[in-house]
């Protein structure tokens, strides 16, 4: 017989005990499947809805039309109003909700209210900071294997738009700020499909190529050099598709009535301390999370979860939502906006620009039930922060407990309630994970707590996805 026909069929034949063992201990059998289908309701309502469904959107069948009237947009604490900005086809809402805090604290401390930051610009160096990020880890795991957990975690995702403040607070003390109107939003800063699809694929190429020359005993002044032309060529591809930064400009501020203030010469680094009055923000906050699966008021460091490879990890204290709310109410009773994130898609009613657990009946419509609490969602990758808003109003009961809470969004001003959410606080406490708050509105305790030496925790979390 020939070798070839007899190795094909020694294959064929344990492709086919594999099968019939799959089959046999846990594949679904045709007496399970008539199980199945037995369990099955015959009646009408199951055609009928099944109809319906067929031909129109789940929300619209499982909405709650007892809960779809007009709700309560008063808010007694609540900061100034803002230009609603729109982060159109990308995933930049982190580096929009950082911006709002800044713009948002310059306004309250200033005449002026129009001032607009650039989001283009530190996109640029961004993108080009992770594409180091990249590169550099690529060389400190090049001696592992391909199918290593870490080196996956860097060729799976070379480069992308998402991040968290850490990024904001990292790239503005390097690189500064301008203002929109010396560096405008490109047609690929505001759709980062294909650039990014381009600019991911050439990085892979060089992470090979970077293996390779670690793997051949390359000298580490060669690696080096050799990263360096590599970043050249991202440049260039981000130069072409962003615009070249600027580094210094002429910029005048308008006052309230729109009246042109005199104008100065700055570059970015001296625009970003006129707004905030800082060389950094690193220093300034704290961050805040709520994952009920871990222990509260523990430090936690995810590793790798940073925008340059010199920056800092995204640290935060995990605390109970009451706490949360409290370190929030003292910052809004105080006019200042605050960067946060949530799982912004869960029970959203978009017209209307509100979020209650109310909104739609799933279980009705499906005649079932979803039980699972917060920890179970965040452990089994069912919920997780996925979205950054800037926290810029709560309404308070007699007592002084939130009743409901509101978010300036990204997605423009005619999306939503004015292009804001307004949120319930029993949506908030099951849907919000975190929070970026001053130091100055924590306790003692707080701080200390904060400031404790931090858990380490892997990036394939569930639960620490960048906001996008």
């Amino acid at each position: 017989m020939n070798k070839k026909i007899f190795l094909a069929g020694l294959m064929l034949a344990a492709m086919s005990m594999n099968v019939s063992a799959q089959k046999k201990d846990g594949g679904i059998s045709q007496q399970m499947l008539q199980q199945i289908k037995g369990s099955q309701s015959k009646g009408a309502a199951d055609k009928a809805i099944f109809n319906a469904i067929a031909a129109n959107n789940i929300n619209d069948l499982a909405k709650n039309f007892a809960n779809a009237g007009e709700f309560d947009t008063h808010f007694s604490v609540e900061t100034k109003a803002q230009s609603i900005m729109n982060q159109k086809q990308s995933g930049r809402c982190w580096m929009f909700s950082g911006f709002n805090v800044i713009r948002g604290n310059f306004a309250h401390e200033s005449d002026s209210l129009k001032v607009e930051l650039s989001q283009d610009y530190l996109f640029f160096y961004d993108q080009l900071e992770k594409a180091n990020l990249f590169l550099q880890g690529v060389i400190d795991c090049a001696g592992k294997p391909m199918d290593d957990t870490r080196v996956q975690f860097f060729f799976k995702n070379p480069i992308n738009d998402g991040g968290t403040f850490c990024g904001v607070a990292d790239l503005t003390e390097k690189y500064g700020v301008v203002p929109t109107s010396v560096m405008p939003e490109t047609y690929s800063a505001e759709n980062t499909s294909k650039m990014a699809a381009l600019v991911s694929s050439k990085l892979r190429e060089y992470g090979l190529k970077l293996r390779k020359m670690v793997a051949e005993k390359k000298s580490k002044q060669a690696i080096q050099t050799e990263k360096t032309n590599m970043l050249g060529t991202i440049y260039h591809m981000l130069k072409l598709t962003l615009g070249e930064p600027v580094t210094e400009f002429t910029f005048a501020f308008k006052d309230k009535n729109g009246k042109a203030l005199e104008a100065k010469k700055y570059t970015p680094k001296s625009f970003f301390k006129e707004l905030t009055g800082k060389e950094t923000l690193n220093g300034t906050f704290i961050m805040v999370m709520n994952d009920p699966r871990r222990e509260y008021y523990k430090t936690y460091e995810v590793d790798f979860d940073r925008h340059t490879y010199d920056g800092h990890n995204w640290k935060y204290l995990n605390l109970p939502m009451d706490e949360i709310a409290n370190l929030a109410i003292a910052s809004l009773k105080d006019g200042k906006k605050m960067y946060s994130s949530y799982d912004v898609g869960k029970f959203l009613d978009g017209k209307r620009g509100y979020s209650d657990i109310n909104n739609f009946d799933y279980g009705s419509l499906f005649s079932t039930t979803f039980p699972m609490n917060k920890a179970e969602r965040i452990a089994t990758f069912d919920s997780g922060s996925t979205h950054a808003m800037t926290l810029v109003a709560v309404d308070l009961d007699a007592q002084g407990k939130p009743t409901k809470w509101k978010v300036e969004n990204s997605w423009g001003p005619e999306w939503g309630h004015k292009g804001c959410l307004i949120m319930t606080n029993e949506w908030f406490n099951e849907y919000m994970f975190r929070l970026v708050v001053d130091r100055k509105y924590a306790s003692e305790k707080i701080l200390k707590l904060a400031d404790q030496k931090p858990i380490m925790v892997m990036p394939e979390d569930p639960l620490f996805g960048a906001d996008n």
